[in-house]
């Protein structure tokens, strides 16, 4: 897991093979989101694409864990704040099976984790082995509007 800011974006290119962190950090730092409306942006096939939503912030225990087998995700936040828990795949409960079609298991909420508040401009990059708790309240409900780049890893 890595938490950062929009100014530092460029550091993660590198990340990863096949230059997909390098679109993905080159897409996010050129698109206008005030342009752009909820829904995928395919930005390259089914290695790099993106994906923007809107939604109001729920309370913690409302929320579940989730992580990925295939994909990587970097969560950037357009507006809004929201706190996203994280914690390492192995230390989770799953809370049903891996959904292959999705690319998603669902853990409970037995472990607490690490809680981190993000901002407008912050951003999360979220590997296979790290489960994830994002939409959940930071103090208040908010209105939150959010970019999820998935870069295919396996």
């Amino acid at each position: 897991m890595i938490f950062d800011q929009r100014k530092n974006l460029d550091f993660y290119k590198a990340l990863g093979m096949n230059d997909r962190y390098a679109k993905a950090v080159e897409w996010l730092k050129s698109s206008d989101f005030s342009r752009l409306a909820d829904g995928r942006y395919e930005i390259d096939g089914k290695a790099v694409y993106a994906g923007i939503t809107s939604y109001t912030t729920v309370p913690w225990e409302e929320a579940l864990y989730e992580a990925h087998e295939k994909y990587t995700d970097i969560q950037y936040m357009i507006s809004g704040t929201e706190v996203i828990t994280y914690a390492p795949v192995n230390a989770l409960t799953p809370a049903g099976p891996y959904v292959p079609e999705k690319d998603v298991i669902l853990y409970n909420n037995s472990n607490p984790g690490i809680q981190i508040p993000c901002h407008c401009g912050d951003f999360m990059i979220l590997f296979p082995w790290d489960g994830h708790k994002p939409r959940t309240v930071n103090g208040e409900p908010s209105r939150v509007r959010k970019v999820v780049v998935k870069i295919l890893e396996f």
